[in-house]
């Protein structure tokens, strides 16, 4: 088959490809198979983790970093990931970070103890973002123009139904394979999944390098800003600590709190290593040039909050209805589903009302998540088993319909005045951001869970107080949309959200997949 050359979306004018790759549709079946088990293994271990806690023992810092602990690394591991897939070639990244998500959630279904459990937790996390990065780079190399749109879209419906099937899925393996024991499965379930897949990566993906901007060192090889990952990774985990290591039962150290002072620290280094190594390379993990720019830096920090608070919902949420209310990890997880739909469904027209709407989009549907939030904790806190499940379903598909509004159209309004040069830096640092803050939030929510329930307050209430905090997260993100909506309408903000609307849609895409 012959096609006249591909136009590029972003230069017109410029030829690409002058045949495009026959197995390039099949090639996009494997993507969107390894999309949604990444992407899965986040929401589906929701269910099992009560299961997880009795028949491992664990505690509340394990059940945290069991958490936590993958979507931490998922996100340390993409930005070197992505330029050594841009510089190196993607396949063979790809077809590591495959095998190795196939060994980490087999160790983790086997693991004897929560110690283990985490570690396992943790290098499959690593795998994740190994496979992430391979994933969008490898769509943007096999399709161009019309057809790019399309398979994002594939990509970005792939990623919704995964999370909205996620706790459901987990739900009915605890329930066929027991209480004890099929948390186990919750893991082993990714084996036969990658087993089948793996064939078709190795006879589909294309081979070799396709040539990329990132920044290089001698030899030819692409550079790796390893103090700057360092420092992200470092000062992100001195902020944990000290909520990871609280349960409230008395025998915390106060001492813990001057892990904050450690990460302030921390955080001042890398930002001076990371605009002189800029500078120098031009390979900073968090490039100067982009973070200068407002409509980035808002937009990243409405993220980050906004992922802190809505990611730990879930968790708190789940652990309520199953140690309290005393509802399966199916009732668990049908619970959950609203949420899910309702993103699902509002994400659609969202990419359509950005062009018009701009940053007042996000801010309605922030509203949206506040409102919703709110009638879960009121629900939690008064409304008695087995009513709680139904109220709880309503209030949560109220704060799944905001969501849809906020997370696409924020990523492509932050990715609007990005160069195209560095639209993948900014992609990369955005998602980084949010993995960040997940893991933050589910550390600081479990904790807040766990220690009222060890001072002896009631499940309910202290359920309540974690979503309070979730609450408080999500306002964070809601006063930021506030401040630029308004620094936006003082500018020229009219040009921006419609440019945002028509012109980065490629960059928007990849950063929300």
């Amino acid at each position: 088959m012959t096609s006249t050359p591909a136009q590029h979306p972003d230069r017109p004018g410029t030829a690409t490809r002058p045949e495009p790759d026959p197995h390039r549709w099949r090639a996009l079946g494997v993507c969107l198979a390894i999309g949604f088990i990444t992407m899965l293994d986040v929401s589906i271990v929701n269910v099992a983790l009560p299961s997880i806690e009795r028949s491992l023992d664990a505690g509340a810092s394990q059940l945290q970093l069991i958490v936590a602990g993958y979507t931490l690394a998922f996100g340390l591991v993409l930005v070197p990931a992505g330029r050594l897939g841009d510089a190196r070639g993607r396949r063979a990244l790809f077809l590591l970070g495959l095998t190795g998500f196939a060994l980490t959630s087999l160790g983790a279904g086997l693991a004897p103890s929560d110690e283990l459990l985490a570690v396992a937790r943790l290098l499959q996390g690593m795998s994740a973002g190994l496979l992430n990065p391979q994933v969008v780079g490898t769509i943007q190399q096999l399709f161009t123009g019309y057809e790019r749109g399309k398979a994002f879209g594939y990509f970005g419906a792939t990623i919704g139904v995964s999370t909205a099937l996620g706790p459901l899925l987990g739900g009915l393996i605890i329930q066929a394979f027991g209480a004890e024991e099929g948390w186990r499965w919750v893991f082993f379930v990714n084996v036969p999944v990658i087993a089948v897949v793996l064939p078709f990566a190795l006879k589909f993906l294309p081979r070799g390098a396709v040539g990329s901007a990132t920044a290089t060192g001698p030899g030819g090889r692409p550079r790796l800003d390893v103090v700057g990952l360092a420092g992200v990774a470092l000062t992100a985990a001195a902020v944990m600590v000290p909520f990871v290591t609280t349960t409230g039962e008395g025998g915390d150290d106060p001492a813990r709190w001057w892990w904050l002072a450690v990460a302030a620290v921390l955080g001042v280094a890398t930002v001076v290593w990371e605009r002189r190594y800029q500078r120098r390379t031009g390979a900073a993990v968090l490039d100067p040039r982009v973070l200068g720019e407002p409509a980035f830096r808002n937009g990243a920090l409405l993220g980050i909050a906004y992922f802190a608070g809505f990611t730990s919902v879930f968790l708190v949420a789940t652990l309520y209805l199953q140690q309290v209310a005393g509802f399966t990890p199916l009732q668990a997880g049908l619970v959950n589903m609203p949420f899910a739909i309702a993103s699902a469904v509002s994400a659609q027209r969202s990419g359509r009302l950005v062009a018009t709407r701009g940053r007042a989009l996000v801010v309605i549907g922030l509203v949206l998540v506040v409102l919703g939030l709110i009638g879960t904790d009121l629900a939690i806190r008064f409304v008695d088993p087995p009513a709680v499940g139904f109220v709880m379903a309503a209030t949560q598909m109220v704060a799944g319909a905001g969501s849809g509004l906020v997370i696409a159209p924020n990523q492509t309004l932050t990715l609007a005045r990005v160069p195209v040069e560095r639209a993948g830096v900014a992609g990369s640092m955005l998602q980084v951001g949010q993995r960040i803050g997940s893991a933050l939030g589910v550390a600081v929510a479990l904790s807040t869970y766990y220690s009222a329930l060890a001072s002896g307050v009631e499940g309910s209430a202290a359920a309540g107080r974690a979503l309070l905090l979730t609450v408080a997260l999500v306002a964070v993100a809601l006063v930021v949309g506030l401040l630029d909506l308004r620094a936006r309408r003082r500018g020229t903000d009219e040009e921006d959200d419609a440019e945002a609307g028509a012109g980065t849609g490629t960059a928007s895409a990849s950063a929300d997949a």
